[in-house]
């Protein structure tokens, strides 16, 4: 894309945001990479060494050796994801929050850097659940993330299990195979019916359902704002696409809208 068509695209999304009141924000993967997240997927990636098909759900929760295996791999990510800091686009909506422009925020990543910039858990969903914490999936106790992560560490537990009812616990994300969160699901859909601008930033929108959600938001009238270094299967339905890396991009729009610029952790 020509540099006139990026800044022409940039300038228009930013109108968007200027005029709006009530945007809904979803996140992926690409948000993250500027904070040091891997993909994991990529040749060499942590998903190149542990078959997914054989960390599903419902092994999970059958097998031993697949709860063995599954904390091995947590343990190996939980590092990355809990030292992680924010960046520039992570700090952008954050800072939309604080202009009181954000309806709500639904973010695919498990990282916690959304909550870490600044944004509050009653307007953010956590769709794919968060690394950061670790639940009873028998009982639904919680349990101490980092405690379970020195226990693994010391070699004094393979497994963690519950000490409320000797259940089964599992990082608080959403496993292959594994029901989506009803009502975090319900209140996303439902925040795409009434939003007055939609932004997606760092997703390539093929992970359903909530790959729907800029589907409902443009049905109901929302323009559609597409942050993306790659093109998605939704930019069609973009009022304004946004090439380029997400940190860069929305403090352009963020500057562009009038809102300043987004504040470092630092200064917040």
């Amino acid at each position: 894309m020509p540099f006139s068509d990026v800044a022409d695209a940039t300038a228009r999304a930013a109108a968007l945001l200027e005029a709006a009141r009530s945007v809904l924000v979803l996140t992926g993967a690409g948000i993250s990479t500027e904070s040091g997240i891997p993909d994991f997927r990529s040749p060499g990636g942590l998903w190149t060494k542990y078959d997914p098909r054989k960390l599903t759900f419902d092994l999970f929760c059958s097998r031993a050796e697949t709860r063995r295996d599954y904390w091995r791999l947590a343990t190996q990510t939980y590092p990355v994801l809990r030292d992680a800091e924010p960046n520039a686009a992570h700090r952008a909506v954050a800072a939309l929050e604080r202009a009181g422009k954000l309806l709500c925020l639904v973010t695919q990543n498990v990282d916690g850097l959304h909550l870490k910039a600044g944004n509050s858990r009653e307007r953010t969903i956590e769709i794919h659940g968060s690394s950061l914490r670790a639940t009873c999936i028998d009982c639904g106790a919680e349990h101490d993330r980092e405690e379970l992560h020195r226990r693994l560490l010391a070699g004094t537990v393979e497994v963690p299990v519950c000490e409320a009812c000797g259940g089964r616990v599992k990082p608080a994300t959403i496993s292959f195979g594994q029901s989506m969160p009803e009502e975090e699901t319900a209140r996303a859909f439902a925040a795409a019916e009434v939003c007055d601008l939609m932004i997606v930033i760092g997703s390539s929108l093929v992970v359903y359902p909530v790959a729907s959600l800029p589907d409902v938001a443009v049905k109901a009238g929302a323009p559609l704002v597409i942050v993306n270094n790659e093109a998605t299967p939704k930019d069609d339905l973009a009022a304004a696409l946004v090439r380029g890396a997400a940190g860069e991009s929305m403090t352009l729009l963020l500057r562009g809208a009038g809102l300043g610029e987004p504040l470092s952790s630092r200064s917040r």
